[in-house]
């Protein structure tokens, strides 16, 4: 059952990879990378609660990238222009000088 949980966990953060860096090469690539090496650095682990621990972690990274991680592009050299997912997009909520009062 742990290792289908990992399997599962690993291919989820690739695909959360591709979605939030998708057209930035290097930031793909560099991704890719630190996935690979953390799943092969603990490949070998036995304990099970060390394996959920290491499964809560990756759940986490995972949730952080998809719900945080915003794009920037360089438009010159003192310039970047953000390009935010629909997903992180929220409603403006207006600021109100005097808050509600709770009942």
């Amino acid at each position: 059952m742990r290792s289908r949980e990992v399997l599962k966990l690993f291919k989820t953060l690739h695909r959360t990879r591709q979605h939030v860096f998708k057209n930035d090469t290097r930031a793909l690539e560099a991704a890719r990378l630190k996935i690979n090496e953390e799943f092969k650095n603990n490949k070998d682990e036995t304990s099970s609660e060390k394996i959920a621990e290491l499964v809560k972690i990756g759940s986490d990274v995972e949730f952080i990238l998809r719900t945080s991680v915003l794009q920037g592009v360089h438009v010159d050299s003192n310039q970047v222009l953000l390009v935010p997912r629909k997903e992180l997009l929220l409603d403006n909520v207006p600021f109100s000088d005097t808050p509600k009062q709770k009942s």
